[in-house]
């Protein structure tokens, strides 16, 4: 019986780590795999995208766009993509259809900051849908169909 002092893993089985910088004979000396002498070889440089004092080309580049701070990122659903879920059965087109149902049906991914419904493709069943934001034509389809849509979007930040 081995005792765990004798304890080793097999021959040949793990190697030993390179000695980085110790002298010509290990292989890895002088440069020690940097291959550069200056400021490259040396710990803790983070010169990306630095073009010698030249304006870099990413501050070149002329600026497009606005960012709003307080934007939402919403999840985009068509109503073909639920009636498609409703036809295999993942969705039950009876009971309430919220962001957690949709998610639980695999028709999204994740909810994010909300759902928005989008009227892509036709609506066949009736349903109940509660999500951030409809557009409109997703709106239409869905009374159309006979179903309800209610969205949680308050009207203050619809304004803004």
């Amino acid at each position: 019986m081995t005792k765990l002092n004798e304890l080793a893993p097999r021959e040949g089985s793990t190697k030993g780590r390179m000695r980085v910088g110790r002298g010509p004979g290990s292989g890895k000396g002088k440069t020690g795999g940097r291959g550069v002498k200056g400021q490259k070889s040396r710990t803790g440089v983070s010169i990306n995208g630095f073009e010698g004092g030249q304006m870099p080309l990413h501050m070149r580049m002329p600026k497009r766009g606005f960012n709003a701070h307080g934007a939402k990122d919403l999840a985009e659903v068509n109503l073909w993509r639920i009636e498609q879920a409703i036809a295999a059965g993942k969705l039950d087109a009876k009971s309430a259809i919220d962001g957690k149902a949709l998610v639980a049906a695999g028709v999204l991914r994740r909810e994010k900051d909300g759902v928005k419904l989008l009227g892509k493709g036709e609506l066949k069943s009736k349903i109940d849908i509660t999500v951030y934001h409809a557009s409109a034509s997703a709106r239409e389809a869905v009374e159309k169909a006979g179903g309800k849509v209610t969205t949680t979007r308050v009207e203050a930040e619809a304004e803004a």
